[in-house]
């Protein structure tokens, strides 16, 4: 119920990394460090992809569209968070606010949507591969990621127009560094059952349409590698699942204890170290894990390179 006497908070304070002040210059190197690294391995796995036309497959343009969103997905809350940590006053404007939990929201739901297309593609790779060429066209391949756009448009839409008509008239301190769902909800003083209702029923149930496509895919390509008589030929399948499970684990386990639980056992300190690693962590790991373990991929930087110095 919104006070007669009180209006509702016109900006927010992201205290994310301001409980210890003199940490807040290293914490800024550290980050920008890795914001850099993020843009730069996402940007160089994009670029290679598209200069080199031996990785003009669905696989890898799946990948080269992974990279675009996990650069989106780090910079809808890095540039905030360094401003914030060389500023006294760490305060957002509340439309700009839901805006960066709009975008947080799009950006990090295509990016569950994306593993999972991956684990389809490789589903369809491993387990039907003479209908693989025949069934995953360009157009079939543009017509996933443009669904799963849509799909997680609207679902941030309606979170931030749910947050959006919450009353704020208490503290506008946020303990975290960016506008998320849960902070938002603790901090409201509106009645936040439909928000609460609407993120235990609808979120999961968006969250499991990836999850659930790489289970089954990967429960399906399990069965055929463990058909395969040579030991040689059962590494290499599994080799070239290893990426896309590992950027799986790392980005869901985080994510789904953050948002499939009650707001009232948010922890400021828990929660950032575990956003961090589904808004950062992932995002600066995913370009090594595709390069390092992928021969296709080191051999087109190889060949990059060379261009590169060619032209020098």
């Amino acid at each position: 119920m919104k006070p007669g006497n009180q209006s509702s908070a016109t900006e927010f304070l992201l205290l994310g990394f301001s409980s210890l002040p003199e940490q807040q210059i290293p914490h800024f190197f550290v980050f920008l460090t890795m914001y850099i690294v993020i843009l730069l391995g996402n940007l160089t796995i994009f670029v290679v992809i598209r200069i080199d036309s031996r990785l003009h497959t669905p696989m890898y343009f799946f990948l080269s569209i992974l990279a675009c969103v996990d650069i989106c997905l780090t910079s809808t809350a890095m540039p905030k968070l360094l401003v914030d940590l060389l500023s006294v006053k760490k305060a957002i404007a509340f439309p700009a606010c839901i805006t960066q939990l709009h975008f947080f929201l799009s950006f990090g739901n295509m990016d569950s949507y994306m593993l999972g297309i991956m684990g389809f593609d490789r589903y369809m790779a491993i387990c039907h591969p003479l209908h693989y060429v025949r069934i995953m066209t360009k157009r079939f391949c543009v017509s996933l990621v443009v669904c799963a756009w849509v799909i997680v448009s609207l679902h941030s839409s309606l979170h931030s127009v749910l947050a959006s008509k919450l009353y704020y008239c208490g503290s506008n301190k946020i303990h975290h560094y960016f506008c998320d769902i849960p902070p938002l909800l603790k901090l409201s003083c509106s009645d936040t059952t439909i928000n609460e209702l609407v993120l235990f029923t609808e979120t999961p149930l968006i969250v499991l349409i990836p999850l659930l496509s790489i289970l089954i895919s990967y429960g399906q390509i399990t069965v055929v590698i463990l058909k395969i008589k040579s030991s040689d030929g059962r590494r290499k399948a599994f080799s070239t699942c290893f990426s896309h499970l590992s950027s799986t684990v790392l980005f869901y386990g985080p994510g789904l204890f953050t948002y499939v639980r009650p707001s009232s056992v948010y922890s400021l300190d828990k929660d950032i170290g575990i956003s961090l690693m589904y808004t950062m962590v992932t995002s600066l790991i995913n370009p090594f894990v595709y390069s390092i373990r992928n021969n296709d991929v080191k051999e087109a930087f190889r060949k990059v390179g060379c261009k590169m110095h060619s032209h020098q």
